[in-house]
C-alpha cells in the first residue's frame, strides 16, 4: 500500500487552506511579518507540494511597516474557486484589517486588494445557489458581503461561539449535500488545540454542533505530532474527503519545545450520519487514491542565476529595491545594507524557512568592505549568526536581552563558506565530558544543537555549538518558525550560492 509522511509541507507553513480546481490543489499559508506574503503551493495529488508563487508578492498589495512587531501582519488566508477565478482573503494585522484579492491564474498575477468592512481575523468565503458570497470571521460571525467593493450587506451574525473552549477561530463554511458545515478551530493554537464542526440549513444558522466534538484534537497525548488545528476541508475527484490542518513536532526535555513553527499536516476524513470523523494525525498514513505525482524536488541549491528569486525567499516586512540585486554581479546575489543590526527592524535580509529538523545550510559569500553573514532567526530579539567583516568571522547569539560574540577568528580576504549544521541530538555545557553525561544536576534537554563553521583556504573549521532552545516558539513566543538567511549589516557583499539539505 503507498503511504505518505507527514508533515506535507514542512517548517514554518501555519494555517493552511486548499482547494481543488479539476485534478489541481492549491494550498495558502500565513506568513505574518515576512514579504512576499502568502506562500502558494500547488499539487496534484495533496501530498506533493511545491511552491509555485506568493499571492501578496508586491509592495501596493502588501504594506508592512518597520515598526510592525514579529508575529503581526499576515494571518489566516483562504483560498477558493469560484466562477472561474481564484480567491484569496486574509487578514493584514497592524496594516489595515481585511482584504481579499482574485487571479484567473494561481501564477497570477494577483489583483490589488480589496479591503472588506468587516472586523475580525481569520475570514473565509463561501458562495450559496443564488451567488451570495458569505464571509466567516473569528468570533464566530458571518455576514454576507460584495466581494467586488468588500462592502458588508447583511450581518455580520452570531452563528456559532464554540463547544465553550477558549479562541474559537479559523471558521470555514462549506456547503455539502443539503448542510452548511462550520468547522472551527477552539482551544488556541498550543496543546489544547482542536477542531470541532456544526452545520445549519442556512449560513445564518441555527447552527447545531456535533454530537463528538471536538472531532479532533491530540491534547492530553503522546502523540509526536501536536497542536492539531486550524483546518480546512476538501474532497478529492474520487469522492475521497480531506482535512488539511496545523500541527507541531516538539521536541526536547519537558516541557519540549518546536523550532520549526507550526506545520501543514494531511489526514483523512470519513462521513458517518452527517459528521466527519477525523483519523488522528499520524506521521504514515495510507497515501490518497488515484495518480501518485511527486513532481521535481525542490533545488537544493540556489545559484542566483535566475533572473527573479525564487519564491521561497523571504525577508522581514519588506524588501526595498536597491537593498538587493541579481544583476549587478551576474550569478550571484547582491545584497546592499539597509541597516546596522539584525536586533532591529530594517535591515536587510533574505532567507527561507528551516523545514527538517536536521538539516545543513551553507552559503558562499564574498564581503567585500561590507559586513555579511549566515543568520538561524526566529526575530530580531533571538537569532544565532554567523558573520565575516574586518577580516574576521564571528558567531554572535541574540537570546532576548543578552547579545553575546560566542567565537572570533581571523579570516583572509575573499570569499568564505558559512555553514550552520542543525541536528536534533542534545548538547551538554561546554564544561561537561560525555562520562557526566548522566551525573545527577545535569540534563541536556533541548529539541537540537547549532553548529557554525566557516570554511576558507586552509580547510573548515567548526567555530560554536549552540543550544537550539533558544531559538524556539516556547522562548522566542509567537507564531512563526525558524528561517534561515544571508544579511548585510554594512556595505554590500555578494552571495554565490545558497544549499540547503536534509538528512
Amino acid at each position: 500500500m503507498r503511504t505518505y509522511e507527514n508533515p506535507v509541507i514542512g517548517g514554518f507553513h501555519p494555517d493552511p487552506s486548499v482547494c481543488r480546481v479539476g485534478e489541481d490543489y492549491y494550498l495558502v499559508c500565513s506568513s505574518f511579518e515576512y514579504f512576499p506574503g502568502v506562500p502558494l503551493f500547488h499539487s496534484r495529488d495533496l501530498v506533493h507540494w511545491r511552491q509555485i508563487g506568493n499571492v501578496l508578492d508586491r509592495p501596493g498589495q502588501l504594506e508592512l511597516p518597520d515598526d510592525l512587531p514579529a508575529s503581526a501582519g499576515v494571518y489566516a488566508p483562504t483560498i477558493r474557486h469560484h466562477d472561474g477565478r481564484l480567491h484569496v482573503i486574509t487578514t493584514n494585522v497592524g496594516g489595515g484589517g481585511n482584504l481579499l484579492v482574485t487571479s484567473e491564474r494561481p501564477e497570477g498575477p494577483w489583483s490589488d486588494p480589496v479591503w472588506i468592512d468587516l472586523p475580525g481575523i481569520d475570514p473565509d468565503l463561501a458562495w450559496d445557489e443564488d451567488g451570495s458570497c458569505w464571509c466567516a470571521v473569528s468570533g464566530v460571525r458571518v455576514a454576507r458581503i460584495d466581494p467586488a467593493t468588500g462592502k458588508v450587506l447583511e450581518g455580520p451574525l452570531p452563528v456559532w461561539s464554540g463547544t465553550g473552549m477558549q479562541h474559537p477561530e479559523a471558521p470555514h463554511l462549506y456547503r455539502i449535500g443539503d448542510w452548511w458545515y462550520l468547522v472551527l478551530a477552539e482551544g488556541g493554537t498550543a496543546h489544547g488545540h482542536s477542531v470541532s464542526v456544526a452545520r445549519a440549513r442556512s449560513p445564518r444558522g441555527p447552527f447545531e454542533p456535533a454530537p463528538h466534538n471536538p472531532v479532533l484534537s491530540h491534547r492530553s497525548t503522546d502523540s509526536p505530532i501536536q497542536c492539531t488545528g486550524h483546518a480546512d476541508l476538501v474532497q478529492a475527484p474520487d469522492g475521497s474527503w480531506w482535512m488539511m490542518l496545523l500541527a507541531t513536532r516538539p521536541r526536547g526535555y519537558f516541557p519540549q519545545f518546536h523550532v520549526l513553527g507550526r506545520e501543514t499536516f494531511l489526514t483523512p476524513v470519513e462521513w458517518v450520519d452527517g459528521w466527519p470523523r477525523i483519523a488522528p494525525v499520524a506521521e504514515r498514513h495510507p497515501a490518497p487514491r488515484g495518480a501518485w505525482h511527486p513532481g521535481e524536488p525542490e533545488p537544493v541549491r540556489d545559484d542566483f542565476d535566475a533572473p527573479e528569486l525564487a519564491p521561497r525567499w523571504i525577508s522581514p516586512r519588506r524588501r526595498p529595491e536597491g537593498s538587493w540585486s541579481l544583476s549587478e554581479r551576474p550569478g550571484w546575489l547582491t545584497l546592499t545594507a539597509t541597516g546596522d543590526s539584525l536586533d532591529r527592524p530594517g535591515t536587510t535580509f533574505v532567507g527561507r524557512r528551516q523545514q527538517h529538523p536536521d538539516c545543513r545550510a551553507a552559503v558562499r559569500v564574498d564581503p567585500g568592505s561590507g559586513r555579511a553573514g549566515l543568520s538561524v532567526r526566529m526575530d530580531e530579539a533571538h537569532h544565532y549568526d554567523v558573520e565575516v567583516g574586518g577580516g574576521a568571522v564571528e558567531v554572535v547569539a541574540r537570546i532576548g536581552p543578552v547579545r553575546q560574540s560566542l567565537a572570533r577568528r581571523p579570516v583572509p580576504p575573499g570569499p568564505l563558506t558559512l555553514a550552520v549544521d542543525i541536528r536534533p541530538t542534545d548538547v551538554l555545557p561546554p564544561t561537561v565530558t560525555a562520562a557526566d553525561q548522566d551525573a545527577p544536576g545535569i540534563r541536556a534537554g533541548g529539541p537540537d544543537t547549532i553548529g557554525f563553521s566557516v570554511e576558507g583556504p586552509d580547510g573548515a573549521v567548526k567555530l560554536a555549538e549552540l543550544d537550539g532552545r533558544y531559538l524556539s516558539t516556547q522562548v522566542a513566543t509567537g507564531f512563526t518558525g525558524r528561517v534561515i538567511g544571508m544579511y548585510v549589516t554594512e556595505g554590500s557583499a555578494t552571495f554565490d550560492w545558497f544549499d540547503y539539505t536534509s538528512a
